[in-house]
């Protein structure tokens, strides 16, 4: 069964509606604005934790990986977090993945979140991207078989200052490494409701931990989300010197994520330098000259088969039209029948091992 689908534009109707005008402080668009792309480097790590009651048994995990990428030709910041074990003997998780700026600000985000309940399971999608000026985002709810969309855009001037699920973990990875929460840290965000509320940073006491049989200090952080009608929602964690996330808790929740181990350290005398090749002349030179290379071997490959425009056009065309929710399930069966085919020579089967 499926619901119908509501719509909600402009985002400036939507935000009066509730009353209030949510916006992000000056000092926190300042201190995105101030992120340099040399700072992102340091960011470049994967956190690995557990999840463990408070009895102490282990229940789930938590792990965060960043990278950089390219989407639609533009460099950017891919973080994929993902978090799943039990709550009451039911299994649940949350996956995130996002495309965002040096400045962070959000190009795209998937976030899942999924409680599967005795006879039946509760998932939430949400997808955001920035198009046409706008940010368009999507959430799908499925309770069993019933499922209900629920669509909003906002115009990218009244989200200044947004960050989301993704964006707000880099953002106090950068923050620990500086190893400072400036004041008024007062971010935007959107709730599960899809309403505007504010995600409000700040600095706790640095405090001591046992990491794998170790003292250490820790920096600490506090996250509250507050929305309109809603109890505040509060995350204390706690950051290594190097950035690595060593602790978090959201409070009131019988479960915490802990660092088992203390990340290897480099050996010292070795320290990395970052590599700026855009700046460099003649690997600038040596870049240009491979690109024009692949384009043109490329062109001629395509040339030669005209069959693959052909076989790409056709898919697009039958994708469109039908419009699947799983993109990879509809391409293997779209594409299975090629399977079945005789290969046309040996180069295939050798480039294929």
């Amino acid at each position: 069964m499926e619901a119908s689908v509501e719509e909600k534009t402009p985002a400036g109707a939507f935000t009066m509606r509730q009353g209030v005008q949510l916006k992000a402080s000056a000092e926190a668009i300042a201190f995105m604005s101030s992120i340099e792309p040399v700072e992102l480097l340091r960011c470049v790590f994967a956190d690995s934790l557990v999840t463990v009651s408070e009895g102490g048994r282990h229940v789930g995990d938590f792990n965060v990986t960043l990278e950089f990428a390219r989407r639609i030709q533009q460099p950017c910041v891919m973080l994929f977090a993902q978090s799943q074990g039990t709550i009451d003997n039911c299994p649940c998780g949350t996956t995130v993945t996002a495309y965002l700026t040096t400045n962070l600000e959000v190009l795209e985000e998937d976030y899942h979140e999924y409680v599967r309940l005795e006879g039946q399971t509760l998932d939430k999608r949400f997808h955001m991207v920035q198009h046409d000026g706008l940010m368009m985002i999507n959430k799908v709810t499925t309770v069993g078989e019933e499922v209900t969309k629920e669509s909003i855009s906002y115009p990218k001037s009244v989200i200044r200052g947004l960050v989301t699920e993704g964006s707000t973990l880099l953002l106090m990875r950068l923050m620990a490494l500086r190893k400072k929460v400036p004041q008024n840290m007062t971010f935007i965000s959107l709730n599960q409701e899809l309403k505007m509320s504010q995600i409000i940073l700040s600095e706790l006491d640095v405090k001591e931990l046992d990491i794998g049989g170790e003292t250490v200090k820790v920096f600490g952080m506090q996250r509250t989300i507050h929305s309109v009608g809603e109890s505040p929602a509060t995350w204390l964690c706690y950051f290594l010197e190097d950035g690595h996330l060593a602790s978090r808790v959201h409070v009131g929740s019988p479960v915490t994520a802990k660092l088992l181990h203390l990340p290897s350290q480099p050996e010292k005398g070795f320290e990395k330098i970052p590599l700026i090749w855009e700046e460099d002349m003649e690997m600038w030179s040596k870049f240009l000259d491979r690109k024009e290379e692949l384009k043109a071997d490329h062109s001629l490959y395509f040339r030669k088969h005209p069959e693959i425009r052909a076989i790409i056009s056709d898919f697009m065309q039958f994708l469109l039209l039908r419009k699947p929710d799983d993109v990879f399930r509809f391409a293997k069966d779209y594409f299975l029948p090629f399977a079945s085919q005789p290969l046309p020579d040996s180069n295939l089967e050798a480039s294929s091992s």
